[in-house]
């Protein structure tokens, strides 16, 4: 009943990461906005998110992990019904923040109250549970969100979270209990510095990412007084954190060779998972001609391979060697992403649906031996701490990699669009064949001589920028493969992680 009542809050915290996004046209036209200033709904979300999950453990010392856990529910399940109800942007994005807040004090703690109940040779079927609401939530979220939006109102994937909020509170209530060590915790003054720099470090961080893009990164000057604070900030965090009595996050847990690793790991794979999941609907609607629920229908069997993934390691994992499953898991992750680089313009849905099967059963192996080890050598007070950090890194991870496989997309399409321009010429017998073949079609049709050629010219212009855009898909699916491969060498690095 533990382990269901921290995947019943879980679940609900982590599906509003993702399922909000095939809804952001529905809301900007429904509260007169741009679309640009939708997103705005994503990102106060996100930073609030990973400004809280660090300071979770640390606030759980004082005033107890149950009555955090709590009153994170009913902060979460009060924002979503202020969400629902908001007249205008600035309510939805002030709503949306408290949203992330209460979030964010949810997914770490929830995380620590699995392996602190468990006993550690039970610790991998605890985070098949756990991975069950984290894993699987972000890859129905989009499709949920994009048959809600269409059957009722994009108010209504705000409004499904308060009878399920209502739920976990009252299994919070009634299951959980504080362990001995934070019932008698000692009662200390706020490390206001501390958490001031944690948050103008992942605040300034964030807006960078998410904006950097449109704002030509460095080019723009706010882009680099925002980099300069971010850099500030985080250096100061650090040396607080290393200095102060009573930090907000215990850095000096990274002493520990397995957690350390662990984190490391947690940070490129974040990259390549998010990464992964944020390019392919991406493909599928602007090059493929994809709906946004088609795409959504296209990635979801990728939680068929999840939750199988889910059910073969809770078992394996407390009979196999945790480094062997987490590196077979990274070695079909890289090989699931190898074969979305084989795309091209006339695959079949079939042809993304057994890559995501794959990638998502990979996913389910990697994410339950991957916590285990990292976590496998802490001891139970330390834990709380340490999955803030965990679950930070990956956050970390995940908006880096969408914001540089982004960049990266554009960059690229650019390259291959010069390469491919060099040989529309009039030299080349295979480009002019194509011309001449299109200015006939368009002939036929109706139009002039004169019409038909520049339309042709125009057909093939579309068709080498299409060329060019997938050419860069392929290129960003196969540097995402690589870093699955480097997450499986680092594997190697783990200790053994202990059984009792």
């Amino acid at each position: 009943m533990i382990a269901v009542s921290v995947m019943i809050a879980t679940f609900m915290t982590v599906l509003s990461t993702s399922i909000a996004n095939v809804a952001l046209p529905h809301i900007a036209g429904d509260l007169s906005a741009s679309t640009d200033e939708s997103t705005w709904v994503l990102t106060s979300y996100l930073i609030a998110n990973a400004i809280m999950i660090p300071a979770a453990g640390w606030i759980a010392r004082r005033i107890g992990r149950k009555r955090l856990l709590m009153l994170s529910i009913g902060l979460f399940t009060i924002a979503s019904l202020l969400c629902g109800m908001a007249i205008n942007l600035p309510m939805l994005v002030l709503a949306r923040v408290l949203q992330g807040v209460g979030g964010g004090g949810m997914q770490p703690l929830t995380q620590s109250i699995l392996l602190e109940s468990f006993p550690r040779r039970l610790h991998g079927t605890a985070m098949a549970v756990y991975g069950t609401g984290v894993v699987v939530a972000p890859v129905i979220g989009p499709t949920l969100g994009g048959w809600v939006t269409d059957s009722y109102s994009w108010r209504w994937i705000f409004y499904i979270n308060l009878p399920v909020g209502i739920v976990a509170i009252l299994m919070a209530r009634m299951f959980i209990e504080d362990p001995p060590y934070l019932r008698h915790a000692v009662r200390g003054a706020i490390d206001y510095f501390g958490f001031g720099m944690l948050a103008v470090w992942l605040a300034a961080m964030q807006v960078v990412l998410d904006k950097g893009q449109d704002a030509d990164w460095f080019a723009a000057a706010w882009i680099r007084w925002f980099s300069a604070a971010s850099v500030l900030a985080f250096a100061g965090f650090i040396l607080r954190e290393l200095t102060c009595r009573e930090p907000i996050v215990q850095l000096r847990i990274l002493g520990d060779r397995n957690f350390r690793v662990g984190t490391l790991i947690n940070v490129i794979y974040g990259f390549a998972l998010y990464g992964t999941t944020a390019l392919l609907p991406l493909f599928l609607q602007t090059l493929m001609g994809y709906s946004a629920l088609n795409s959504g229908l296209a990635v979801f069997p990728r939680g068929i391979g999840i939750l199988s993934a889910m059910i073969v390691v809770g078992v394996i994992v407390n009979y196999v060697d945790g480094r062997l499953v987490m590196i077979f898991g990274f070695g079909l992750l890289a090989y699931s992403i190898s074969l979305l680089s084989h795309i091209n313009l006339s695959i079949s849905m079939a042809a993304v649906v057994w890559p995501n099967i794959l990638n998502g059963f990979a996913t389910g192996l990697i994410f339950v031996p991957l916590t285990t080890m990292t976590m496998g050598h802490l001891r139970k007070q330390e834990i709380g701490n340490a999955s803030g950090i965990y679950n930070l890194m990956r956050n970390l991870g995940g908006g880096v990699g969408i914001s540089v496989v982004i960049a990266f997309l554009q960059r690229s399409a650019q390259t291959h669009q010069t390469y491919l321009a060099a040989n529309l010429t009039a030299g080349n017998p295979t480009a002019m064949a194509l011309l001449k073949g299109l200015e006939a079609k368009f002939f036929a049709g109706g139009a002039s001589a004169y019409a038909a050629h520049r339309q042709a010219l125009g057909a093939l212009y579309m068709s080498m920028r299409e060329q060019s855009s997938l050419l860069a898909y392929a290129d960003n699916f196969r540097l995402l493969g690589y870093l699955a491969l480097v997450c499986a060498m680092l594997g190697l690095l783990f200790r053994r992680a202990l059984k009792h």
